[in-house]
């Protein structure tokens, strides 16, 4: 009932006046049964306009922070996406996208249209980025349809280091239903599951006219904030080298006063071990 009347009253409305949503291809969005809607993922407001434009609910998977928020903040945000039709999705792997996974499966059990966005994240750069298998499995086991998607425009809503979305056109293209049916009954093994998982990608791609990477967007997030930690300036690198020489004459200094008094310094060690008080 939420659904509807943010949908089609409060939210709805102000959306499309603002963003002045275009859709195609609508027609391939199956009328009913159980169907999977795979697209890009650029902006979080992706998962406010397929099911905004989509002429039925779309239930989708989104990552578990928004669920275990703290204080009133997380508790509103908790409240928004479960009644946004969204489910959390536990993207650690092992039991926890094991149970994400059955989540999945049951909304499409339940003849619904799920949303997954397979990259697993949102895109760094507005390229697209390699797959991950995690949508293979949900094909293979439920037999839904996949009907490939492209959202286009959200990348340019908010770049970085704007805090507030700015307005823009935003459109969706819903690509032909995609039927896996081939592989029923055939054993599931990880070139199965890739070979799914890029002929999907490959849709998209098609659908969005986004550039390819076969790389995991998760991978060029970590190397994006690794190479944007503070390095040390020059000045401060003197600075160390200077206090390192100190530290250096100061120790030099020592030793040679206690050659001087014991007649000889102490022998180097050729081994790495501890000694047997250590």
């Amino acid at each position: 009932m939420f659904y509807w009347f943010l949908k089609r009253i409060l939210a709805g409305p102000i959306l499309r006046i603002l963003f002045r949503p275009w859709v195609r291809g609508l027609d391939n969005l199956p009328a009913e049964g159980p169907a999977i809607i795979a697209g890009n993922h650029n902006h979080f407001m992706d998962s406010i306009f397929v099911p905004l434009l989509a002429p039925r609910p779309v239930v989708y998977l989104a990552k578990k922070d928004y669920f275990t928020g703290r204080g009133i903040k997380g508790a509103v945000t908790r409240w928004f996406f479960k009644l946004n039709n969204q489910l959390p999705m536990d993207r650690g792997g092992g039991s926890g996208s094991q149970a994400s996974l059955e989540s999945g499966l049951k909304v499409l059990r339940e003849g619904n249209s799920l949303g997954i966005y397979p990259e697993g994240t949102r895109s760094p750069d507005g390229k697209l980025y390699r797959g991950r298998t995690g949508i293979a499995r949900l094909v293979l086991e439920s037999g839904a349809p996949v009907v490939p998607v492209a959202i286009i425009g959200t990348d340019k809503l908010q770049p970085a280091g704007r805090l507030v979305p700015k307005l823009g056109r935003v459109g969706v293209v819903f690509g032909t239903p995609m039927d896996f049916s081939k592989y029923a009954g055939l054993p599931v093994d990880r070139f199965m599951l890739r070979s799914v998982t890029d002929e999907i990608m490959y849709e998209i791609m098609r659908l969005s006219g986004q550039e390819y990477v076969d790389t995991y967007a998760s991978t060029v997030k970590t190397k994006l904030l690794t190479s944007a930690k503070p390095k040390k300036s020059e000045s401060d690198k003197d600075a160390a080298t200077g206090a390192s020489k100190d530290g250096d004459a100061a120790t030099g200094n020592g030793e040679a006063k206690t050659q001087g008094s014991s007649g000889r310094g102490a022998p180097e060690s050729d081994s790495d071990e501890p000694s047997p008080s250590a």
